[in-house]
Order: C-alpha cells, then sequence, then structure tokens
C-alpha cells in the first residue's frame, strides 16, 4: 500500500504554507517529517487526515485519488499535538474503546501497572502522551499519522516507542513528525524537510545542515 500528497495549495492570512509538496509513504517503510515550527508539518499531516481543507491537494492511495476525506474511513489512526483522551476516561475503558489490549501495554510500559483503575486527568502530561500515542500507534489502521509523539515523554520511553514502530510498519503506512530530528532519522526509513512551503528528500544529517535545518 502506498499513500502520496502533492499539488497542495494552503494559505492563511494570505501567506502561504504549503504549495510545492510531494510525500509518498508505504507500508513496511516509516516517513519522517522534519520542518521548524511554522513550516506546515501539522498542517500536512491534518490535510492528509482530512480536517483541514486546503484551496487544493492531491492525495492518492495505490495510485487512486480518494473519493473522500480520510477521517470517514476505518483506515486511519491520528495523533495530534493536542490532548486526544478525555480527562475523565479510566484509562481501562480507553484501551477498551481503542481496542488495544491493556495487558500488551503493560508488558511494554510496566511502570503503568499500576494506574489500571486510573482515570486520564490523574496522570502527568507526559504519561497521557504515552498512553495516547500507544493507543494510536496499536490501533490496527492501515494508515497511522503521529505528530509529535516522541514530545513530554522520557527517553526510556522514546526508545520503546521507536521499537514499536518498527514492529506495526510491517502491517500499517505511518508517518510522524517530531522537533526530536535524530528520533526522527534513527526511526524512518524516509525523511523529507519541508522548509519555504515545499518539501525535499533529505538522505542524512549532512543534508539537514546543508540546508540550514541544524548547525
Amino acid at each position: 500500500m502506498t499513500l502520496e500528497i502533492d499539488s497542495v495549495d494552503l494559505e492563511f492570512a494570505g501567506r502561504k504554507i504549503l504549495y510545492g509538496i510531494y510525500i509518498k509513504s508505504e507500508q513496511g517503510k516509516v516517513t519522517g517529517i522534519l520542518g521548524r515550527n511554522g513550516s506546515g508539518k501539522t498542517s500536512l499531516l491534518r490535510i492528509l487526515f482530512g480536517d483541514l481543507q486546503p484551496k487544493y491537494k492531491n492525495i492518492r492511495s495505490n495510485g487512486k485519488c480518494l473519493p473522500k476525506p480520510l477521517y470517514l474511513t476505518e483506515k486511519i489512526g491520528y495523533l495530534p499535538q493536542y490532548s486526544l483522551l478525555p480527562k475523565h476516561l479510566s484509562i481501562k475503558l480507553a484501551f477498551g474503546l481503542f481496542k488495544v489490549s491493556w495487558e500488551q501495554f503493560i508488558n511494554h510500559f510496566q511502570s503503568f501497572k499500576v494506574y489500571d483503575k486510573t482515570r486520564i486527568k490523574n496522570l502527568s502530561s507526559g504519561e497521557i502522551r504515552v498512553i495516547e500515542a500507544y493507543l494510536v500507534l496499536m490501533s490496527n489502521k492501515e494508515i497511522i499519522l503521529l505528530d509529535e509523539p516522541f514530545s513530554f515523554i522520557a527517553p526510556i520511553y522514546v526508545e520503546k516507542f521507536k521499537a514499536l514502530v518498527n514492529q506495526v510498519k510491517k502491517r500499517s503506512i505511518i508517518i510522524l513528525t517530531d522537533h526530536f530530528y535524530n528520533d526522527i532519522l534513527a526511526v524512518s526509513d524516509t525523511v523529507y524537510l519541508l522548509k519555504n512551503g515545499c518539501s525535499k528528500k533529505i538522505e542524512d544529517k549532512k543534508e539537514l545542515k546543508r540546508e540550514g535545518y541544524i548547525n
């Protein structure tokens, strides 16, 4: 399975945000997206998800244009930057709603075992992020979009997530973005840099330096 997006025309208040984009992602490969604040990373994921409508876009699955937004299908899972789960929800119920195994989760994240009867509102922001990222990643969707999944969580959890991403990519298309470029480079098979409204395929860290993204 492949997912492609190009011919995007997105602007806010007369300012062009995206206009020279081409991104291709494939099942079996992780696609990472880098870019400075305001470069359009989140907007691009929202356009793919379908809740942000640009002036124009072309999204294709296996070479065929998609007739309706992906969020209207059951094919896609999306982790936004903002909190995903209602604060009053119990953790166990959240796992039930996503049809994800709590037992498998605590096998990976054993320190969360004590939270089996806890509500989301009683967790730290980092702990909530771990649970939300895990639920989306393990939700058995064909397409998974992760917007800054590594932010605000402990480094030990980041390493666990990178291992899980490498497992899940065998059955799903995974597109993720984060400011931690070393983690993106480590987990991604293909990396794109968003700059000046356009996308460029990046081969290594040296190219990020040449593009002025890192010193």
